[in-house]
């Protein structure tokens, strides 16, 4: 009898009664095949684990026929999926990704009712107070060369190859943990980059790691169509940006194109529509986003919440400790509160407001005094970063939220309509929170403590805004800021800023390539939309603004992305582009990158040798600024209670660039006003074709 090929006959069983006590009842899987399984294997996947079953616990009834034995007591849970697998070769270490043929069922394990919780929740009003919260896993990988989007090596082989767990079975193994607990609302939410997708179908396609990320999707697919009590999907994947992009500083059009690519790729690969809540790369959020935003129908943005504590007057501003400067006057537009709470028994460099951790209604005003709003929805700071390190493992889930929900019962700050919710966020593929045990053991205690503590509930986003949708006439303010792993999240996203103070500065330089890169591209584009160079400029231009080019400062590797993005990219329109400048064609205003000031708190502080320092009174906005016709004018427009007025911004000329970009954007600054108070400004800027542009409407206070 040859090596068989196919499975031919699979009998299991679809469910089990198990015994009153819970007791799984033992069970045998068969199963036949076309010919001899060198090595036979049954997989059972339960409860965020993994049971083997072969060798000689796997016995052969005749040829090509075999029989697991699954004993009594062995699984968890309520659903398992078994994965009936042989090995074409009797040694599977010495095995190709072709030799393993693999198929799936089902068993649903019919236990008897849980008790009621133990914890009972409070009463507040005649309602239990019960605090709400979310789970979201990041997933990415850029590409490591931005004009070679098929670069591979032995090191992107073994990047990928050691996340195998994390971009295939890992989420829905922990999903099927909330399903299994009977935990009616809760999911999860996921956000994949495309550039990472992308790279997963080619090392599926090619068998690259090893042929580790064949069908990678598939169980991903599987239970996408999984749904919570409230018919919403238990996999949320987030509304995201394609290529990772710091969507803070870069252009509005793009955002939406970012967004709208992902959203497409979403769809192809999951066989489902991507959320309308977005988890910004980075956590990296500015009200100057929401125009966009909800342009490209995101009706939810998750920020990191620090950001709206540090938003409110009064703040308790915890020194240096808290790893960013005091906020500036200017973004304390919220009322102060008075629940601050510094947390125990994890790390948290400064102080917290439970009842402000919901999600509200965040607003911006543009130049032309036009208000536009979006829900935000709060990832918890130093919650999320406890989370992050391993779950259950590493967080203790009843002591520190416990903490959050006797704050808000002791200030009777409880509101039934709006109650608490905050989102836990952390890569999913790095560290503690993207190891096996945390979606598995470690999801699983939390399951089991959710079923005995009526006084929490996991849930997904989509869930709770459908349950507590916020006031939309109740619109507050958010500061700017990121996540805490970039140098603390601060408001002036100076992690993608490193060495702004010296003669040169890398993230300076790719900041100005890339601006000028965004002119070109959208000056042809609104010109000659159907130029035939134009999608591979427009996929170069979105890959350019991924924001990892920024993050590791100082690697040639990474300084010199941007710059050969755009030199292969502006080099493929250059001829059309020039062309349009000499028949005066270009109807596209300036590109204008957004300012940064400094110092960043001018008359407040700024950092010293391991303190704060007094920092100087006089303001200095920077930018870059370019258009293929040439400037006319570039100007401040600055709004003050005495009224508007018009300073012009000095040019420098073209950032002098190390990199050998063929192309950048001028460089301008302009000093602010000493003493002008709270102020609001924008800078308008023409080109020589008399195209004109504006930017956001910033806020700052000048002491």
């Amino acid at each position: 009898m040859g090596i068989f090929t196919r499975f031919l006959i699979i009998d299991c069983p679809e469910d089990l009664h198990c015994e009153p006590d819970g007791t799984q009842p033992a069970f045998e899987i068969h199963f036949t095949a076309d010919g001899e399984i060198p090595f036979p294997q049954v997989i059972l996947h339960a409860h965020g684990k993994q049971i083997l079953i072969n060798g000689d616990t796997i016995r052969s009834s005749q040829e090509g026929s075999y029989v697991a034995a699954v004993p009594a007591g062995t699984l968890e849970g309520e659903r398992v999926r078994i994965q009936i697998e042989g090995c074409r070769q009797a040694d599977p270490a010495h095995a190709q990704g072709e030799d393993w043929i693999k198929e799936y069922r089902d068993l649903c394990l019919i236990r008897p009712p849980r008790p009621r919780a133990d914890i009972p929740a409070a009463m507040v009003g005649g309602a239990e107070m019960k605090l709400y919260f979310g789970i979201h896993k990041h997933m990415h990988q850029p590409y490591y060369n931005t004009t070679d989007r098929n670069y591979w090596d032995g090191e992107k082989d073994g990047i990928f190859g050691s996340r195998g767990g994390n971009y295939t079975d890992f989420i829905p193994n922990a999903v099927r943990q909330y399903i299994e607990g009977e935990l009616p609302h809760a999911g999860l939410s996921t956000s994949w980059s495309g550039s990472l997708i992308e790279q997963l179908d080619r090392c599926g396609t090619e068998g690259l790691c090893g042929g580790r990320f064949a069908a990678w999707n598939s169980a991903l697919r599987q239970l996408a169509g999984a749904k919570t009590e409230l018919g919403n999907p238990r996999i949320a994947f987030s509304a995201f940006g394609f290529f990772h992009p710091l969507m803070p500083l870069i252009p509005a059009q793009d955002i939406v194109r970012q967004i709208a690519w992902h959203r497409d790729l979403i769809q192809r690969e999951f066989g489902i529509e991507a959320s309308r809540v977005l988890f910004p790369p980075e956590t990296a959020f500015h009200v100057r986003m929401i125009p966009a935003l909800v342009e490209a129908g995101v009706t939810a943005v998750i920020y990191d919440s620090i950001h709206r504590f540090r938003a409110c007057r009064d703040y308790p501003y915890a020194g240096i400790n808290e790893g960013m400067l005091p906020p500036n006057s200017a973004e304390q537009a919220n009322p102060p509160v008075d629940d601050w709470l510094q947390l125990t028994n994890i790390w948290a460099g400064s102080k917290i407001s439970p009842r402000l951790l919901r999600p509200e209604y965040v607003g911006y005003e543009d130049p032309d005094g036009k208000l536009h709003t979006i829900i935000a929805v709060p990832a918890e700071r130093y919650i999320g970063n406890e989370d992050a390190r391993g779950g259950f493992g590493a967080l203790q889930y009843p002591d520190v939220l416990g903490q959050v929900y006797d704050r808000i019962v002791s200030t009777g700050s409880y509101d039934p309509a709006h109650p608490p919710f905050f989102v836990l966020h952390s890569d999913g593929d790095n560290h503690g929170g993207g190891a096996d045990s945390y979606y598995g053991h470690n999801t699983a205690r939390l399951v089991e403590w959710l079923q005995q503590d009526g006084r929490f509930e996991l849930t997904t986003v989509e869930d709770y805004l459908q349950r507590f949708p916020p006031d939309p006439t109740a619109v507050t303010h958010i500061e700017p800021g990121s996540w805490a792993g970039a140098d603390n999240g601060d408001p002036q996203f100076m992690k993608w800023f490193s060495r702004y103070d010296q003669p040169y500065s890398p993230d300076l330089n790719s900041w100005a390539v890339l601006t000028a890169f965004q002119n070109g591209v959208h000056t042809l584009e609104s010109s000659a939309p159907d130029h035939p160079q134009l999608p591979a400029a427009i996929r170069l231009l979105l890959t350019a603004e991924t924001s990892c080019y920024w993050y590791w400062t100082g690697q040639q590797l990474w300084d010199q992305q941007v710059t050969n993005a755009a030199n292969l990219g502006l080099g493929m329109l250059k001829p059309a582009l020039d062309a349009l400048v000499a028949a005066g064609h270009d109807r596209n205003g300036p590109t204008i990158f957004p300012p940064w000031v400094t110092p960043e708190n001018p008359g407040g502080k700024r950092w010293g040798q391991g303190c704060l320092l007094d920092a100087a009174r006089q303001g200095v906005a920077h930018t870059f600024v370019a258009d293929i016709s040439g400037l006319a004018r570039v100007e401040l427009v600055l709004r003050t209670d005495a009224g508007e007025q018009r300073l012009a911004m000095r040019n420098h000329g073209p950032y002098p660039s190390e990199t050998g970009a063929t192309v950048t954007a001028d460089y301008l600054t302009a000093d602010l006003p000493v003493g002008a108070g709270d102020v609001r400004y924008f800078i308008e800027a023409e080109d020589r074709r008399g195209n004109v542009s504006r930017g956001a409407l910033e806020r700052i206070f000048l002491a």
